[in-house]
């Protein structure tokens, strides 16, 4: 029935008042309904009926507000407003004695207020969640229940007791609660008599969930790095949920990097390109902070940086002529030691020194120096390399120009016949008799007419140097006999 004035129907009435039996000695009061169930503040009317057979004297007594809205000779019927709070309305008559009848009333009201409390901003995975619901008014309380809800599912169902009335359900928390809704209702049930069922459902709350695991993020890191270089660095943690929640802050000397995260399924990937801007050795502090459901994991590294500049190779000249004592010398920077490679040299120390006198072998001769230094235990390696370059007059010998050479006519050959010098020195080869040059580079074929004897000159500001070639070529026809 909706919520109302509970009214009582004259043919009924009349009914009811027809079967009363007749006769002082069999008078009775009767009162309807004998139950009513109505909202607070509500209307309802009852009627009082008698079976005395002379005139009643028929009245109601109640404390609320009534007034009379139909009687006949042996009925009245009174109607009931502003009905606060349950009662038992007496009907009464005067029939020789006093008889009364008295009925039930029941006022029901809706909560005021039913509020799920709030929640943990994040609560970890496998952790018991304690979930409230607080109900704020509501009658009659013994038909009043709090139902606390996941999404639709029910959790729990429980009477409301107190005021406010407090309902709670402890819950193991998982991870297919991150994100769920979560709410309380209440039900009113006025069934069968009463008006229905009633329901009251509180804003939801979504709950999130984690999982941050007790073990440390794994710090990717050099742990010593040269001033003024460039490295990366990549923090890793696994076993996350949510791992797309989670943040990760990496950090050199308390000082927040740039750094770019990658998740996936349960792992988070942090990386950052780190470049050490002091110009002093130092020991600085590297760090991984991943947070998740406002807990912590860190981890930490000291990064040495140390500085490390190659050795300084120097030659007293680096370029002499020949002849010249060269000084070859190698410093590095303290606490490192440096050796000449190939050199003779004394035990390793912070320089080396060696002394040569440059012949034209020592032209474009490599010098290379390398220097060491141990820092927090790893042997680092620097090296420098120095190029010599001997001044020396034209060199025309066997090996640069052989001076024999014995051809067949007609063959394939390389002629070759080059000086050596610095400055390089102009060749020029003339047969005697007839000033040709000599054919040098690829005869294809050789030729009768290249054999000879040549006279070959290497000139340079250095001097002038010279030398002969004998070409010889044999030919390729039988001796001639003459006739028999």
């Amino acid at each position: 029935m909706a919520p109302g004035a509970a009214r009582l129907a004259l043919p009924a009435l009349l009914a009811l008042i027809g079967v009363l039996l007749p006769g002082l000695g069999g008078a009775q009061i009767s009162v309807h309904p004998p139950e009513a169930t109505i909202p607070q503040g509500g209307t309802v009317q009852v009627n009082c009926s008698t079976s005395c057979d002379r005139t009643p004297i028929l009245g109601l007594e109640t404390q609320f507000t009534k007034k009379e809205v139909a009687h006949g000779s042996h009925w009245k019927v009174f109607e009931l407003s502003d009905v606060q709070e349950d009662s038992s309305p007496i009907c009464f008559v005067n029939c020789g004695v006093q008889m009364t009848a008295s009925m039930s009333l029941t006022v029901y009201r809706l909560p005021e207020r039913v509020e799920l409390l709030p929640l943990p901003r994040w609560q970890p995975v496998g952790e018991n969640l304690t979930l409230r619901c607080q109900v704020a008014g509501g009658a009659p309380r013994r038909n009043l229940t709090v139902v606390l809800l996941r999404g639709e599912e029910e959790l729990s169902r429980q009477p409301a007791i107190g005021e406010p009335a407090e309902v709670t359900v402890t819950v193991l928390a998982g991870r297919d609660d991150h994100r769920a809704n979560f709410s309380c209702r209440t039900e009113l049930d006025l069934r069968p008599g009463g008006p229905g069922l009633f329901q009251n459902t509180s804003a939801p709350r979504q709950l999130q969930t984690f999982v941050l695991p007790e073990t440390q993020p794994r710090l990717a890191t050099p742990t010593i790095v040269e001033v003024g270089t460039q490295w990366t660095v990549n923090c890793t943690l696994d076993g996350l949920f949510p791992a797309a929640e989670a943040n990760v802050i990496l950090t050199l000397a308390e000082k927040k990097l740039n750094s770019t995260s990658l998740y996936s399924n349960d792992s988070v990937l942090a990386m950052a390109n780190v470049k050490a801007n002091s110009q002093k050795e130092d020991t600085q502090q590297l760090a991984c902070v991943v947070t998740l459901g406002g807990r912590v994991q860190k981890k930490e590294e000291d990064v040495v940086l140390y500085s490390f500049p190659a050795p300084n190779l120097t030659l007293s000249e680096p370029e002499v002529s020949e002849g010249t004592v060269v000084t070859v010398e190698c410093e590095a920077q303290a606490g490192a030691t440096v050796w000449l490679e190939g050199l003779p040299s004394k035990s390793p120390e912070h320089r080396a020194e060696f002394q040569l006198n440059a012949s034209a072998a020592d032209h474009r001769r490599s010098f290379s120096c390398s220097a060491v230094l141990i820092v927090s235990g790893h042997q680092l390696r620097k090296k420098q390399t120095r190029e010599l370059r001997v001044l020396y007059g034209p060199r025309l010998d066997e090996t640069d120009c052989p001076g024999n050479w014995t051809w067949e006519e007609g063959s394939q050959q390389t002629l070759r016949c080059q000086a050596r010098g610095n400055p390089v020195p102009e060749l020029k080869c003339h047969r005697k008799g007839d000033n040709a040059l000599l054919p040098i580079g690829d005869l294809r074929p050789v030729k009768r007419e290249v054999a000879g004897t040549y006279l070959c000159k290497a000139r340079s500001p250095r001097g002038v140097t010279s030398r002969e070639v004998v070409l010889n070529v044999t030919s390729l026809c039988p001796p001639h006999r003459p006739p028999d």
